[in-house]
């Protein structure tokens, strides 16, 4: 099974079950004397390191990670927030980057190396770069059941790899005698695993003859977020410009689909080129406005600090509270930075108010009333989740601006996720799933709006190609998602081909890791700018892929097209369900796509 990231490239191949210890993995054959051939004995990762990529600026001939003399910059990590040591949580896997010093080895060059990895979850995580171009390989993963599986590792250039998926990009080069050489890129790059067994050990790939060479800084097992719910999630679309704020609270509105009796928060600093610190948090219900319905519960992080520093690029998850969260209810997310912020990771359309402290007013996690609340904001900053204790798990609606509800009732949570998530709560029959809206506003399948690098004003997210991993793989105990994109790729002119080939590598990923594959149809926006003939042509022909593939390349297909269109001109939306610009549905049409899905096509297992 292949799987491709747009730069990334992961592939496994799982043995169900242990071969015996008389058999071989190739074809039967007569045994043979000689003598038994034991692998090597597994190592930590840092006792196998071979390779110095970090120097000291005032040194920077200590380190030599490509070969010709050039590294990552001490000083640049350590303004990233990347010092020796720090954990580093990447798409819900926490790693750790190396406690090495500048200029003493902090990598290891793959080569077929044996390391010691422990833990069970549903995929595992490499934090890796490559040097030389793209490096790939084919490696082990062995479980202490003795079974094992083979996975494809590939890790994108540390110089010209894609910026929308790296981890981390880094300003400057040091040894680069040629002219200016940067941004430096390191990425976390995961593949799947066997979520019901423990991994025991990986086998590295091998090196090639010659080519590029494949870089591991670190490598860990996700938790897939077991025994946990998804109640409330947003998309980091973009990095803006904020401010400054210094020393303010952000109290954020925010609607919960499940309920539990246990909460934790998802803090992101997606895109981020420095660190920002955290210093209290807490969740309460809302009364009115920004105050509190009773007293705010604190949270708290890594086992009982107050506040934390979140790296550039990291995330991260507060410990569980006991907090009850009702479904179906508004809560208020309260977050204290203490520092000075001019820029954040942001959801740009919340299409909800939220609240802001005054400038210099300190931590105002802990007041109930709203009167510590004087301004305003329409989007949602660092926050990306808020997760319950227990519960079957949660669906992923991966989409746009009409998944993101643009054109809604402000405040009144009427987008189709919303609707889609009542109805799991009002019902028995079926799991009580949450239902996470990873919807951005401008988002295409195939190309990028934001480039994934640097403060920009553009807000429409990497492509759904690149943020699949974090906005619906990395999701807690994700088991289903909808694709509910296509329109505005059609509108600017890819072709259709590109869409479905996107569409068919966005489901075959989804399918690598267990997850139900749900795509929908585009719907009409005749009378919207860019929806020309020729862009109906397109539209129509994803379409007719997504009606003709439900139970092949995906498990069901949902005709969000049939329920929109007017029947006297199919071209366009029906006049009832329009919100005034031709593209965007409103609260009727937006309820009538979460009445449509049949929530049995959502559940896994079944087909067609």
């Amino acid at each position: 099974m292949r799987l491709r990231r747009w730069g990334t490239t992961l592939t496994l191949l799982l043995t169900a079950t242990a071969l015996p210890a008389t058999l071989s993995a190739g074809p039967a054959m007569a045994a043979a004397p000689g003598p038994a051939h034991h692998p090597p004995r597994p190592l930590p990762l840092a006792r196998l390191f071979d390779n110095t990529a970090v120097g000291d600026n005032s040194a920077p001939g200590a380190a030599d990670f490509d070969g010709a003399g050039r590294s990552l910059s001490a000083q640049d990590l350590a303004a990233a927030g990347w010092t020796p040591g720090r954990a580093l949580t990447i798409d819900a896997t926490r790693l750790t980057w190396p406690r090495t010093a500048a200029g003493t080895p902090d990598n290891l060059r793959a080569d077929g190396q044996s390391v010691a990895v422990r833990g069970r979850g549903e995929a595992l995580t490499f934090l890796v770069a490559g040097t030389g171009g793209a490096a790939s390989g084919t490696g082990t993963v062995r479980y202490r059941d003795g079974s094992r599986g083979s996975y494809e590792l590939t890790a994108p250039d540390w110089l010209s790899g894609p910026l929308s998926t790296k981890a981390v990009a880094l300003p400057h080069v040091n040894g680069a005698d040629d002219g200016p050489v940067g941004p430096a890129r390191l990425y976390a790059v995961s593949v799947p695993l066997r979520a019901e067994r423990e991994v025991a050990s990986v086998v590295l790939p091998k090196a090639p003859e010659t080519g590029a060479r494949l870089h591991v800084f670190a490598v860990s097992v996700r938790d897939g977020g077991r025994g946990r719910t998804g109640s409330w999630a947003a998309s980091t679309a973009g990095y803006r410009a904020v401010g400054p704020w210094t020393d303010r609270t952000l109290r954020l509105v925010v609607h919960s689909g499940a309920g539990g009796t246990r909460a934790r928060i998802r803090i992101a600093n997606t895109f981020a080129a420095a660190p920002v610190g955290i210093g209290a948090a807490s969740i309460a219900v809302r009364g009115a406005g920004a105050t509190a319905d009773g007293e705010p519960v604190p949270l708290t992080f890594g086992r009982g600090r107050t506040g934390t520093r979140i790296p550039a690029g990291a995330e991260a998850v507060s410990d569980p509270a006991p907090f009850t969260v009702p479904a179906g209810t508004d809560l208020l997310v309260s977050i204290h930075l203490p520092g000075t912020v001019t820029a954040a990771p942001v959801h740009q359309e919340a299409a909800q108010l939220s609240y802001l402290s005054a400038d210099g007013s300190g931590d105002r996690t802990g007041d109930a009333e709203g009167g510590g609340y004087p301004e305003t904001m329409t989007f949602w900053p660092f926050l990306t989740g808020v997760d319950v204790d227990g519960g079957p798990g949660s669906i992923v609606a991966l989409g746009d601006s009409i998944t993101d509800g643009v054109k809604s009732t402000g405040g009144a949570n009427r987008r189709w996720p919303d609707v889609l998530a009542r109805r799991f709560q009002a019902q028995s029959a079926l799991p009580r799933y949450g239902v996470l809206n990873h919807g951005i506003s401008a988002n295409r399948i195939v190309t990028d709006r934001y480039q994934g690098d640097g403060v920009s004003t553009d807000t429409g997210g990497v492509s759904a190609q690149h943020r699949l991993e974090r906005d619906v793989l990395a999701q807690p105990s994700v088991r289903t998602v909808v694709v509910f994109e296509g329109v505005n790729d059609v509108r600017w002119g890819t072709p259709a081909e590109e869409v479905v080939a996107g569409l068919r590598a966005l489901a075959r990923r989804a399918h690598e890791r267990g997850l139900r594959v749900v795509v929908a149809t585009v719907a009409p926006c005749e009378g919207y700018r860019g929806c020309t003939s020729e862009m109906e042509a397109r539209r129509q022909a994803v379409n007719a892929f997504v009606r003709g593939n439900a139970g092949t390349d995906f498990d069901a297909a949902l005709d969000f097209d049939a329920v929109l269109r007017d029947p006297q001109r199919p071209q366009r939306m029906l006049p009832a369900y329009d919100s005034g610009d031709h593209l965007h549905p409103g609260d009727a049409g937006l309820q009538a796509l979460g009445d449509a899905v049949d929530l049995r096509a959502l559940v896994p297992g079944r087909r067609g």
